[in-house]
């Protein structure tokens, strides 16, 4: 572990830390059979989110816009995951506690660049739903696979461009107290709560992009599912009506599963500081994994077509062997 300054020379010489992840408040000494179940989570997000982006690129039939979106969330999902592995499993199969600086800043910028890709991706989506029920003989017309790739790329460079100046912010940082983090993996709000020094700034700036990206594209949301809702009125048919929200629903838990494990983490932050910090870990653990676990089991059973291709593809991959 790297000291924090040195004072050797008479005066105080900030170097970076290193710093001190912490596994589960109290179970330490169970952290190889906590292990289990976060390696079955992560087994079930890359094969589920992998062979959803596999079988959207081989099957021709699932070249739509809904697939494409489908497949920039499987992807976004697969990055999170990507960003927190190292160091969660690192702690809980082989008990490596430690990261560097700037290891910790780049698993930093990583998982929560694609957090908001992943919300931007959901609001992509909502508008893809509010398209296919409001214009669907236009539907493949207006969501050309050009529009869909610059709506991709502008959802990234967003999530790029507005964390790298909490990443620059961050850098420029003396850490000359305890180095002890909260999580097994490493989050802005708790980095910021290390530096001897003013954190404001780097506190106004994530209040920003949380509120320009998550709470605008919330608010999206409710607005596509408003327009949507106002759209199915006017289908004559029950029948008609039905099938309309019948293709959004996977959407909907998809948006549920991701944003209310995320309201619930800031809520425990903000008001929780009396509870219990296992709940807190917990908390966050559920907002990290549950959203990729989920969404693909819920689209393989809920979309026919994502269903039938998969079946298709394992009915191959049997023949071969």
């Amino acid at each position: 572990m790297k000291s924090h300054y040195d004072i050797s020379n008479g005066s105080i010489e900030f170097t970076q830390p290193s710093f001190i992840l912490m596994g589960i408040p109290g179970l330490e000494g169970e952290h190889i059979w906590i292990s289990i179940p976060f390696c079955l989570m992560y087994i079930i997000i890359f094969i589920g989110n992998g062979l959803i982006l596999h079988v959207i690129r081989i099957d021709t039939i699932l070249h739509q816009p809904m697939y494409f979106f489908l497949a920039m969330l499987a992807f976004v999902e697969l990055g999170v995951s990507a960003s927190t592995m190292p160091t969660v499993l690192g702690i809980f199969l082989f008990g490596i506690n430690d990261i560097s600086f700037g290891g910790c800043l780049l698993q930093m910028f990583s998982m929560h660049s694609f957090t908001l890709m992943e919300s931007g991706v959901l609001l992509a989506m909502s508008i893809d739903r509010f398209v296919a029920i409001y214009s669907p003989l236009r539907y493949t017309a207006l969501l050309t696979i050009p529009r869909i790739t610059g709506m991709g790329a502008t959802i990234a460079l967003r999530s790029v461009m507005l964390m790298l100046p909490l990443l620059f912010l961050l850098e420029g940082l003396p850490f000359c107290g305890h180095n002890t983090l909260t999580h097994s993996y490493c989050l802005h709000s708790d980095l910021i709560k290390l530096p001897c020094a003013d954190t404001r700034p780097n506190s106004i700036l994530g209040l920003f992009v949380i509120t320009s990206t998550l709470g605008l594209d919330s608010l999206l949301i409710v607005v596509s599912y408003g327009l949507i809702l106002h759209t199915v009125v006017g289908i004559a048919s029950g029948a008609g009506r039905w099938r309309a929200l019948n293709t959004c629903v996977s959407h909907i838990c998809a948006v549920l599963v991701y944003y209310v494990p995320m309201i619930s983490l800031s809520l425990l932050h903000r008001f929780g500081h009396h509870l219990p910090s296992l709940l807190q870990t917990s908390m966050a653990n559920v907002y990290l994994f549950f959203p990729p676990v989920v969404n693909p089991i819920v689209y393989s059973i809920k979309t026919k077509e994502i269903r039938n291709s998969i079946v298709r593809t394992l009915s191959r991959q049997r023949g071969v062997v």
